[in-house]
């Protein structure tokens, strides 16, 4: 498989029954990878799209931790759940109103665009140094504040007497059982969360996953360059020297262009890392690939930098 020295994304599509982080583990010991990351948690519940970052791309997680998802899930009507989803105790039973199309829509519309959120108990969010969902667990109930998320899209896709079926497209942070939480309680009738599978984490699609079954049983997985998840950064060119200097934690000062964050190559159009380029034409860098260039240029760089009044410290 893949060699301890590489890097990039492999695109899970993780099956319902095992946490997001026992699906890394699997996948980290079957490519031999020395580093893994995930980018963004899956209940054990949930399928789908999960995003592994082997090798150096870990370093370049966060691009994709704040990317815009996609979800299809279910909402089951007319009953609240102490998790906010299928794994939880049914705390109550409510009458759920007679549904029909336009009595829906009329509720999903005030959930479309920036809406306040109050995040799950059951959410991976730190309190104390330890995730929502510890506290719940042991019966704490900790006062949460409301977060503005976006849903850039909600829709209908089919309903029953008493589940509704709904895609949702939702900037980072969004929490789906909150959201259908949420609107179970404008139905009055209560719901939680019955199935989830993420579809979608900006730019990867549905296409491009792959199963743990198929990556047991092949030699030639499909891993993606990590630049495949920063295409709307803009790039910035250096010459080997420059991009040298920048991948040793170095300023590059008189660079031309919008002050704004980079994505960065050199000469040979190999990505070194991202950087960001200040108001006075200076290029820092913020997340850098390890060098890996060849013993003649490991020479020129210890001659070169040996005068430490040399070093331009971040």
């Amino acid at each position: 498989m893949m060699s301890n020295n590489s890097c990039g994304i492999f695109l899970l599509d993780k099956p319902t029954g095992i946490s997001s982080h026992r699906a890394l583990q699997r996948v980290k010991r079957l490519f031999k990878a020395e580093k893994a990351g995930h980018t963004g948690t899956l209940d054990p519940l949930a399928s789908g799209m999960l995003p592994i970052c082997l090798g150096e791309a870990v370093k370049f997680s966060q691009f994709l931790l704040d990317a815009d998802k996609a979800y299809r899930t279910v909402a089951k009507l007319g009953a609240v759940s102490s998790t906010g989803d299928a794994e939880g105790e049914i705390s109550g039973y409510r009458l759920v109103p007679p549904l029909n199309t336009e009595l829906i829509e009329s509720v999903l519309t005030n959930f479309r665009g920036e809406i306040q959120q109050v995040p799950s108990m059951y959410s991976a969010i730190k309190h104390q140094g330890r995730p929502l969902y510890d506290w719940a667990r042991k019966g704490h109930v900790i006062e949460r504040t409301a977060r503005l998320v976006t849903i850039h899209r909600l829709e209908l896709i089919e309903f029953t007497e008493n589940t509704i079926t709904l895609d949702v497209v939702c900037s980072k942070g969004t929490y789906i059982r909150s959201l259908v939480e949420d609107i179970g309680n404008a139905l009055t009738c209560g719901a939680y969360m019955q199935a989830l599978r993420r579809t979608y984490v900006a730019p990867f699609n549905e296409i491009q996953m792959q199963s743990l079954d198929v990556l047991e049983n092949t030699c030639q997985p499909v891993v993606l360059p990590i630049t495949d998840a920063m295409q709307h950064i803009p790039s910035f060119h250096l010459d080997l020297h420059s991009a040298l200097r920048l991948m040793l934690g170095q300023r590059i000062p008189g660079q031309q262009g919008i002050p704004t964050v980079y994505r960065v190559y050199d000469e040979n159009e190999q990505f070194i890392g991202i950087a960001e380029l200040t108001d006075d034409g200076v290029l820092r860098p913020r997340r850098m690939m390890s060098p890996s260039v060849s013993s003649l240029h490991k020479k020129e760089i210890k001659s070169e930098y040996t005068n430490k009044d040399n070093i331009i410290n971040i």
